[in-house]
C-alpha cells in the first residue's frame, strides 16, 4: 500500500494543486515522534490568503484520517500518524503474499532496455577492476527485470582494435604452445607485456603490430585463425568467471560484431556533411559544443572505438527499438561517451538522448594500480579464492560443525566482494580492506546473510517448538494479533519493510544500485535492534508470537530479494 500517495489524495481533495505537486511536497519528519509523513502549507498561502500554520490547522479539521492514528499540526506543517496495526498487518501480509516479486511494480512492462556490463578486453585476464562494471551492470539488469522491463545484458567484449596486431606478433615470436595450453590468459598476457618492453627498445614493432592489425581488418585467413584462436580461449576463462559470480549475459557481440558495419555508418556521417579531413584522419567537428572532435578514422585508415560504438548503438536500436541504451563504463571514459551520442545527435538520431553512461570508480589495493601492460595485475580469480578462504576460516572459528561451511565460504566469501562495490555510490572509489569486508559487524555483506542466517534460525526453533502437540493445537487455530507488534524496534522494522519497493524506484531513477545496498542494510540493522530486544521463543501470548513470527518471516523474504537484485545469495545457516 502506498500511504504516500494516499496521503497526497486525501489532501488533494481540499486544496487546488495536482496530485503530483503534492507528492513532491510530502516530507519524511526528521523524528519518528512526529508522525510518518508531513505536509508543508508554505505553498498555499498566497492562493488561500492565510498563514501556514491557520492551513495546517484547517486541513487538519476537514481531512478524513481513516488508516491513520492521529493526523496533527506541527506548525505549518500537516503531520500523518500511521495506524500502526493496520500498518503492520497490511505490510507483512503483502510481504508474505506477493514472496519473490515483493518489491515489483511491473513498471517496465513493453520497454526494451539494453545493459552493457563487464566487456572485457580478451586475451588479456580477467582482474579485479573488471568486476566494478561486471555486478553494476548484473544487478541493474535484475533490478530492471525485476520491474518488468524487457532487458538484453550485452557484453561488448574489446576484441578487435590494433592491440591484437601487437598480440598476433607476440605470438609469431614468442609464444610457449604449452604454456598456451595450460594457462592461456597468462600466456598471452605474457607476451603481450613482453611486447611492449621489446617496444620500447624497439619502436618499429609499433608499425609491425599495424601491419599485421591491418591484415586482420583485410580478413587475411593466418591473422583471423589466430584472432579466433584468442577469442575462444578468453571466453572459456571468462564464463568459468561468470558462472562463479552467477552473471550471464543474452550478447556477446563485441567490438568485432560491428565491423561490416562501420562502413554504412561511416557513409552516413559523410552523406550529412559531418565527416571533417584533420591531419590525415576523418573526424567530426564538436567544437560548438565545447567537446574535441570525435575521430572516426585515423590518419592509417584504421577504425576506432567511436566508429565501432555508433555502429553499435545505430545496430542496437534497429534491432531492440530500446527504451533505454545503459553503459556500464568506467568515469575515465565520460568524454569518450559525450563525443559518441552527440555525434548520433548530428547525425539525426533523437534516440542519441536515450543513450546512457553509467559511470563508476576504481578499485586499488593501498596505493598499487594496475597495469595489463606493465604486467601487474591482480587476477579476480585469484581474489575470489582468497575471500572464499578467508570467509572459510571465520567458519571454521566460529562454527566448526557446520554443515556445507565450504558452500556457505564461498556464497559469504564472493558475497562479501560483491557487496564491497556495490555499498556506496558507484562513482567512488574502491580501496580494498580485507578485514572489514569479511566482518560480520558493520555495513558488509557478511553482516546483512548473517542477519537472513540469524532470522532463519528463529523461524527453524519457533517451529521445532510448534511440533510439540500442548502448542501445536493452539498455534494452528490462533490468528496474529498485529496491534500486539507495538513496540519501536517492530514498528521500525516493518516501516523498513515497506520502503523496499521505493529503494527499488530509486536504484532505478539514478541507476545506482547503492540505493538497494543500502536499504538492505537498514533492514538489517532494524532486525537486529528487534532481536536483541525481543525473545519470541518464551512468549506465552501465542497471538502475539504467530503475529511476531510473520514479521521474521516477511523480514527473511525482503533481504532474500534485495539481496538477489544485487547479486548476492543467501545462507540458511552460518
Amino acid at each position: 500500500m502506498d500511504y504516500k500517495k494516499i496521503v497526497a489524495e486525501r489532501i488533494k481533495q481540499l486544496v487546488d494543486l495536482d496530485i503530483e505537486t503534492i507528492e513532491n511536497l510530502i516530507e519524511i519528519p526528521p523524528r519518528p515522534e512526529m508522525g510518518e509523513f508531513a505536509f508543508p502549507c508554505f505553498q498555499l498561502a498566497k492562493t488561500m490568503k492565510k498563514a501556514p500554520n491557520m492551513i495546517a490547522n484547517d486541513l487538519k479539521g476537514k481531512i478524513e484520517n481513516e488508516g491513520f492514528e492521529k493526523i496533527e499540526c506541527f506548525g505549518p506543517y500537516l503531520n500523518f500518524f500511521l495506524d500502526k496495526g493496520v500498518f503492520i498487518k497490511n505490510t507483512v501480509e503483502k510481504i508474505l503474499e506477493e514472496g519473490e516479486s515483493y518489491g515489483s511494480s511491473k513498471i517496465g512492462e513493453g520497454k526494451n532496455m539494453i545493459v552493457e556490463y563487464s566487456s572485457p578486453n580478451i586475451a588479456k585476464p580477467f582482474h579485479v577492476g573488471h568486476l566494478f562494471t561486471t555486478v553494476i551492470g548484473n544487478s541493474l539488469y535484475k533490478i530492471l527485470s525485476f520491474e518488468g522491463y524487457n532487458c538484453t545484458g550485452i557484453n561488448h567484449l574489446g576484441d578487435w582494435g590494433t592491440q591484437f596486431g601487437k598480440l598476433i606478433y607476440a605470438y609469431k615470436n614468442w609464444v610457449d604452445e604449452d604454456a598456451l595450453e595450460k594457462e592461456p590468459i597468462n600466456e598471452l598476457l605474457r607476451i603481450y607485456v613482453k611486447f611492449h618492453e621489446e617496444a620500447d627498445l624497439d619502436p618499429t614493432l609499433n608499425d609491425e603490430a599495424k601491419m599485421y592489425f591491418r591484415k586482420l581488418e583485410d580478413g587475411c585467413v593466418d591473422e583471423v585463425k589466430l584472432w579466433t584462436k584468442f577469442r575462444d580461449l578468453s571466453l572459456v576463462e571468462f564464463k568459468k568467471l561468470y558462472k562463479t559470480l552467477n552473471v550471464e549475459f543474452d550478447s556477446y557481440a563485441g567490438e568485432s560484431f560491428y565491423c561490416d558495419k562501420m562502413d554504412d555508418i561511416i557513409k552516413d556521417i559523410d552523406s550529412k556533411g559531418l565527416l571533417v579531413d584533420s591531419n590525415g584522419a576523418k573526424v567530426v567537428m564538436l567544437d560548438e559544443y565545447n567537446i574535441p572532435p570525435c575521430i572516426i578514422k585515423k590518419s592509417d585508415g584504421a577504425t576506432i572505438y567511436a566508429t565501432r560504438d555508433l555502429a553499435a548503438a545505430t545496430y542496437r536500436k534497429k534491432t531492440y527499438d530500446f527504451h533505454k541504451n545503459i553503459y556500464v563504463v568506467g568515469k575515465d571514459q565520460a568524454l569518450h561517451f559525450k563525443q559518441v551520442f552527440t555525434t548520433l545527435k548530428l547525425m539525426g538520431n533523437e534516440w542519441a538522448d536515450d543513450c546512457v553512461h553509467v559511470p563508476f570508480g576504481t578499485v586499488r589495493f593501498a596505493d598499487k594500480k594496475l597495469s595489463t601492460r606493465k604486467g601487474d595485475v591482480i587476477f579476480l580469480d585469484e581474489l575470489l579464492d582468497q575471500a572464499v578462504a578467508k570467509t572459510l576460516e571465520v567458519i571454521n572459528e566460529k562454527n566448526p560443525e557446520l554443515e556445507n561451511k565450504e558452500d556457505v565460504a564461498k556464497k559469504v566469501g564472493i558475497g562479501a566482494i560483491v557487496f564491497t562495490y556495490l555499498k556506496n555510490h558507484r562513482e567512488r572509489d574502491i580501496v580494498f580492506n580485507w578485514e572489514e569486508m569479511l566482518s560480520f559487524d558493520g555495513e558488509t555483506g557478511p553482516y546483512v546473510q548473517y542477519t537472513y542466517a540469524r532470522a532463519k534460525s528463529i523461524l527453524r526453533k519457533v517451529g521445532e517448538n510448534s511440533n510439540k502437540p500442548e502448542t501445536n493445537e493452539i498455534r494452528t487455530n490462533v490468528e496474529p494479533d498485529y496491534n500486539k507488534l507495538n513496540s519501536k524496534e517492530e514498528f521500525e522494522l516493518v516501516k523498513q519493510l515497506e520502503g523496499f519497493q521505493s529503494a527499488i524506484m530509486a536504484a532505478i531513477d539514478k541507476l545506482e544500485p547503492s540505493m538497494v545496498t543500502r536499504y538492505v542494510i537498514e533492514v538489517a540493522k532494524a532486525f537486529n535492534k528487534f532481536y536483541n530486544q525481543h525473545n519470541i521463543s518464551n512468549l506465552e501470548d501465542e497471538s502475539n508470537k504467530k503475529a511476531k513470527i510473520k514479521m521474521v518471516e516477511s523480514t527473511c523474504q525482503v533481504i532474500k530479494n534485495a539481496l538477489n537484485l544485487i547479486g548476492i545469495e543467501v545462507v540458511d545457516r552460518m
